[in-house]
């Protein structure tokens, strides 16, 4: 086994490591997660140990982030396996502060991007991007990294995120990567663990949806409307599922339109037993 990274659990300690990485002439790269690693997260650590020198990963369950009645509390924390994952893919330190030390006493400030969190997941968890940006734009300026990664399967998150670096000036490249996947199509997520066997045996049909609109989407269909028809109707005919939203939208603006000339993107979340999940594809 690789060797474990060393833990930061300070900010100070963190901005230490930092400030002697770069007087080593070292490039930083950095992934920010709130642990139960995956195979996704792992791809995400294998491409930053390939584009920089030294990687720092962050493990914090950021509670600003979750609403009052969802699944902080629950939220898996795996750390043992984590430190392995990060281990294998050549991370150099981890970031795991508390969220006291994130979060002191009489901290008052967050950080908002209007309109692009309005709508999907903002609609169905106010004050979600709130916390995500606040985080986010908290640990880049403690590891202030060349680059930064996340995902394709939180599209709004990243087009969030990326809209945030881009209006702070913050002087980070932003790398997003696509979903990671199970043989079967469900994407990867740490909520897939909720899962009962049966659950996680409809589970993948979610992506099937996705995918059916896609294909129609190649075949020549532009019409948001009758995209976003389909989709909802093949959703809503899987027993178990429970369908929050499903809309087809252009992926710059993640607003409907009547038809789409630009690239977009068709997402959708359920919830399967007490699992709410989340998904997406790109309409080129």
């Amino acid at each position: 086994m690789a060797d474990l990274p060393s833990v930061c659990a300070t900010i100070a300690e963190m901005r230490a490591v930092v400030r002697a990485q770069r007087v080593a002439g070292k490039t930083i790269a950095f992934v920010p997660t709130m642990g139960a690693l995956h195979r996704g997260h792992a791809a995400l650590l294998h491409a930053a140990h390939q584009q920089a020198d030294h990687v720092v990963a962050s493990i914090f369950v950021n509670p600003t982030q979750f609403g009052p009645h969802e699944d902080f509390h629950r939220y898996p924390r795996t750390w043992e396996a984590d430190l392995a994952v990060c281990a294998d893919a050549g991370v150099g330190h981890i970031f795991a502060p508390s969220a006291e030390e994130m979060y002191p006493p009489g901290a008052r400030t967050g950080v908002e991007v209007a309109k692009l969190q309005d709508q999907l997941e903002g609609l169905s968890r106010p004050g979600h991007f709130r916390g995500v940006c606040t985080i986010v734009l908290k640990l880049l300026n403690i590891v202030t990294p060349d680059t930064v990664f996340f995902g394709q399967k939180d599209a709004q998150q990243a087009r969030i995120i990326r809209q945030m670096i881009h209006d702070l000036n913050l002087p980070v490249e932003m790398i997003v990567l696509p979903t990671v996947r199970e043989p079967d199509g469900l994407a990867l997520s740490s909520r897939n663990q909720y899962l009962s066997p049966a659950e996680r045996a409809i589970a993948p049909q979610l992506y099937r949806c996705l995918a059916d609109v896609q294909a129609r989407y190649h075949e020549g269909e532009r019409q948001t409307s009758a995209l976003e028809a389909e989709l909802r109707s093949e959703l809503l005919d899987i027993t178990g599922f429970r369908l929050d939203y499903a809309h087809v939208v252009e992926a710059d603006t993640l607003m409907t339109v009547d038809c789409l000339h630009k690239p977009g993107l068709a997402l959708a979340a359920i919830t399967l037993g007490t699992t709410r999940l989340i998904d997406n594809v790109t309409l080129p």
